[in-house]
């Protein structure tokens, strides 16, 4: 698949990030949990339970400089089922990958999927409205695809492993993407949101930002 055709097919990405994190977003760009652990300089057995291990809550973190920040929950990875499922990694080697990305859905259904879950549907999220192509023009080098929702395992079924991710060039199929994923940080995410909205469950959206 060739880049332009990215971004003619999903003109938009979607992000869900903490409530009231946007300003820290525009001040440090839009971080991984790692990109956000090294910010925040966390070491030692608290990283490892914050990157190499199921995050069954939501954890907040501080700095003195930084203030606080929220490392949001992975309820939706089943333990047991992550097992069954990976096909070439330890769960250690899979949460160590995903906490080293960004990750944006490529359609509003999927987005409006996830604000309704039950876990999430009663809380306040960011949810931030970036140009595909932007993003896409500036991050190619550091963009991987994946055909399904690599932080979601309920019921054990969906392999994964080393070859979920896949460059622009390495899919074939535009119908096939569940999400995009950026490695480690979007430093420059703030010439790339079009509008920051704040969304709970299937309220109507209030804008927080828009460029």
């Amino acid at each position: 698949m060739e880049p332009y055709e990215l971004w003619e097919a999903y003109p938009k990405l979607y992000h869900m990030a903490e409530s009231g994190s946007w300003p820290s977003i525009q001040a440090h760009g839009l971080l991984s949990t790692s990109a956000l652990l090294d910010l925040y300089m966390i070491s030692g057995a608290e990283r490892r339970a914050l990157e190499s291990e199921r995050r069954p809550e939501s954890v907040t973190i501080s700095h003195h400089e930084f203030g606080t920040a929220v490392i949001r929950d992975q309820k939706p990875i089943n333990e047991k089922s992550l097992r069954k499922c990976l096909t070439d990694m330890s769960p250690r080697e899979w949460y160590e990958l995903l906490n080293h990305k960004v990750f944006f859905w490529l359609t509003e259904e999927r987005l409006n999927r996830l604000l309704s879950a039950r876990a999430y549907r009663a809380k306040s999220h960011a949810v931030l409205t970036v140009e595909t192509r932007k993003l896409v023009e500036r991050h190619e080098r550091q963009i991987t695809l994946s055909r399904i929702n690599s932080g979601s395992v309920i019921y054990g079924v969906g392999q994964r492993g080393r070859e979920t991710f896949k460059t622009i060039g390495d899919v074939n199929r535009i119908g096939s993407i569940a999400e995009l994923a950026i490695d480690y940080a979007v430093d420059d995410i703030a010439d790339l949101v079009l509008v920051v909205e704040e969304r709970r469950g299937s309220q109507p959206p209030a804008v927080l930002w828009q460029h």
